[in-house]
């Protein structure tokens, strides 16, 4: 997709990352209670508890992917999971996702991560070919929870 550039979150963004993310939890059925003072927490800052990549479309805000470490102790394992990816609704299906995806996972392993892992609804199966054509392969014993090594 033309003109669009997927880097860090910035202090800018903290007002339309938390519309997205309101989006998000109105499509699953949720209220969001997101702000930007948590969002200004959990980004930025010395050590985030988050890692936020946006997706910029024409100047504008179009999508996000946020990650969170996890690990695997017992194995030596360091892990990131990609907690939500989200496209706004006329972007998607145009390589938005996509391209946050490719740079979740790059960041990954500029992180030293392992592998990524993601997590859908169990009825969404779009989701779930959308990662599997990414590269992400089922857990055993979850059909809904997919990792991709690194």
């Amino acid at each position: 997709m033309e003109n669009l550039t997927i880097r860090p979150v910035a202090a800018r963004d903290l007002r339309a990352l938390a519309d997205l993310v309101g989006s998000l939890a109105r499509h699953h059925g949720d209220t969001a209670r997101v702000t930007q003072a948590g969002l200004a927490r959990d980004c930025l800052g010395q050590a985030p508890w988050l890692r936020v990549l946006v997706a910029e479309h024409h100047g504008g805000l179009v999508g996000y992917a946020a990650l969170c470490p996890r690990a695997r102790m017992q194995f030596g394992q360091r892990a990131m999971d990609l907690h939500h990816l989200f496209v706004h609704r006329p972007l998607r299906w145009k390589g938005v996702g996509r391209a946050l995806l490719g740079e979740a996972a790059a960041l990954s392993r500029r992180l030293e991560a392992d592998f990524l892992t993601v997590a859908t609804d169990v009825e969404n199966a779009q989701a779930q070919a959308f990662y599997e054509a990414a590269g992400f392969v089922p857990f055993d014993s979850d059909a809904a929870r997919f990792q991709m090594v690194l």
